[in-house]
C-alpha cells in the first residue's frame, strides 16, 4: 500500500539557495520511485507553471508529488537584518519584519494543513520547518521524522555564537519527534552531544547525488582565456560564511602563489563574509590571482565544476556537503576539510584538516601539477559518485517510515 508524506521544506530547485534544496528534490524523486506520495509544503509562494510542473515526477515513477505554499520570500540562509531590510515598504504589511517571525507564521499555518490532508508520516527539513512539524503532529498524532541538514553549531563554526533561539528550535523539534535524521556520523555525534538526544533515536542517511539538478556546460565560456593562457583553476564554490572556511581557502591560496604563480582561484558564491574576503585577497597581496563571481547556479555552475582542475570544501563544520559530490559527478577531483560528513563516505578525495592551510596549500600544489594525479582523481571521483545516490538514502527513509507507520 502506498505511503503518504506530509514533508514540510523551505526551498525547491530551480528556487533554491543551498543543499537544503537540492536534497528535497534528490530525496522527494527518489521516495516516489518507491511508490511514494509526496504532499511538499513550502512556505514560498512561486510561479506554478514551472516550479510545481518540475515538482510532479508522474511521469517517471507514476507517483506524484504534490505542491502547498504558503506566500514568504525568506531563503534558509537568511539573516534576520535581511529579512528587515526586504520587507520594510515592500510587503504592505502582509509579511512579519524578520526571520524569526517569518517561521512562526509558517508555523501557525501547519495544523490546519495537517488536519485538511491525509497522510501517514510527517517529515520536516531543518529548523525553519521544525516547528510546522511539531505543530502537524500536535494536530493529528501521526509520526514526525524531522531530517537534520544542519545545525546551529555548524553555521556558527563552533560553539561560541550560538543564537539560543535557533537553537532551542532545533532542540525541542528533535524531542518531539519519533525519528531523527542526521545526514552524517559527523551530524549525528553533534546532535548526542549537544542536543542531548538518544544516540537510539538519531539514525544517519547520508546525501546522494543523481546530476538532475546539474546544468550543462563545458566550462569554455567565462574561463577559457585562463586556461588558454596556462592557468590552472582551484575553485571555491559555496556559501561566503564562516562555516564554509573562505579565508582558510585564501590564506592557502596565498601560500600556493607563492610557488606557483600560475594558479587562478576561482571564488563562487554569496555570504556575509563577501566583502571582507574580497578585502582579504587584497591585504595578501594575491587579488590578481582571485576571481569572485558571485552567486552561480544552473550551467554556470556547472561550467565552474568543468572548467576547474581541483574543487575545495574548506568547511570549518560541514554536516555533509553536496557541492564536493556535484564536483566528482563531472570529474573534477575534489580536496575537502576532514570536518565534513562527505570526508566519510568518500574514498577518492584528498582531505585535509581545514586548519592546515599549509598542507592544503600542498595539496593543491599537487592536484595542479601532477596531470597523472589529477587524471587518477578524476575518473575514480566519478565513478564513485555515480554509486552514491539518492535511491539509497530513500530507501534507509523507506524502512524509518515502515517502522513508524507500523
Amino acid at each position: 500500500m502506498r505511503k503518504k508524506i506530509l514533508m514540510f521544506g523551505w526551498e525547491f530547485p530551480p528556487f533554491n539557495s543551498g543543499g537544503l534544496g537540492v536534497a528535497c528534490l534528490g530525496l522527494t524523486r527518489a521516495l516516489s520511485g518507491l511508490e511514494y506520495e509526496v504532499l511538499f509544503v513550502m512556505p514560498k509562494k512561486l510561479d506554478i507553471t514551472t516550479p510545481w510542473a518540475r515538482m510532479i515526477f508522474a511521469d517517471e515513477s507514476g507517483a506524484p508529488i504534490k505542491g502547498y505554499a504558503i506566500n514568504s520570500w525568506v531563503t534558509p540562509y537568511a539573516t534576520g537584518t535581511s529579512v528587515s531590510e526586504k520587507s520594510a515598504g515592500s510587503d504592505n504589511g502582509i509579511y512579519a519584519g524578520d526571520l524569526f517571525s517569518e517561521v512562526e507564521r509558517y508555523r501557525s499555518e501547519a495544523a490546519g494543513i495537517a488536519l485538511h490532508e491525509d497522510f501517514d508520516i510527517i517529515y520536516a527539513h531543518d529548523w525553519l520547518s521544525f516547528g510546522a512539524g511539531m505543530e502537524a503532529k500536535k494536530a493529528t498524532g501521526k509520526p514526525l521524522i524531522v531530517h537534520v541538514h544542519a545545525t546551529e553549531f555548524d553555521r556558527c563554526g563552533g560553539a561560541q555564537g550560538v543564537n539560543e533561539h535557533v537553537y532551542g528550535v532545533e532542540r525541542d523539534g528533535m524531542m518531539m519527534a519519533d525519528r531523527v535524521i542526521a545526514v552524517s556520523e559527523y551530524t549525528k555525534q553533534i546532535i548526542v552531544r549537544y542536543y542531548g538526544i538518544p544516540e537510539s533515536k538519531v539514525q544517519v542517511v547520508y546525501n546522494g547525488i543523481d546530476g538532475t539538478t546539474l546544468g550543462t556546460g563545458n566550462g569554455a565560456r567565462r574561463l577559457k582565456s585562463f586556461k588558454e593562457s596556462g592557468y590552472k583553476i582551484v575553485l571555491f564554490l559555496g556559501r561566503l560564511t564562516l562555516q564554509k572556511g573562505p579565508d582558510y581557502f585564501l590564506r592557502a591560496a596565498k601560500r600556493v602563489l607563492e610557488k606557483n604563480s600560475k594558479v587562478l582561484f576561482v571564488v563562487s558564491g554569496s555570504g556575509d563574509m563577501a566583502q571582507g574576503i574580497m578585502e582579504m585577497a587584497a591585504r595578501l597581496g594575491i587579488a590578481g590571482n582571485v576571481l569572485f563571481t558571485g552567486f552561480v547556479s544552473g550551467s554556470d555552475r556547472t561550467e565552474m565544476y568543468t572548467a576547474a582542475d581541483l574543487f575545495v570544501m574548506p568547511s570549518v563544520s560541514e554536516p555533509f556537503g553536496i557541492a564536493p559530490l556535484e564536483s566528482m559527478k563531472l570529474g573534477t577531483p575534489v580536496l575537502i576539510s576532514k570536518q565534513s560528513g562527505v570526508a566519510e563516505v568518500v574514498r577518492h578525495a584528498l582531505k585535509v584538516d581545514f586548519w592546515d592551510v599549509d598542507e592544503m596549500a600542498n595539496m593543491m600544489l599537487a592536484a595542479v601539477g601532477l596531470p597523472q594525479l589529477r587524471a587518477t582523481l578524476s575518473g575514480n571521483a566519478r565513478t564513485e559518485a555515480d554509486n552514491l545516490t539518492w535511491n539509497d538514502a530513500a530507501r534507509k527513509i523507506d524502512t524509518i517510515v515502515q517502522e513508524l507507520a507500523r
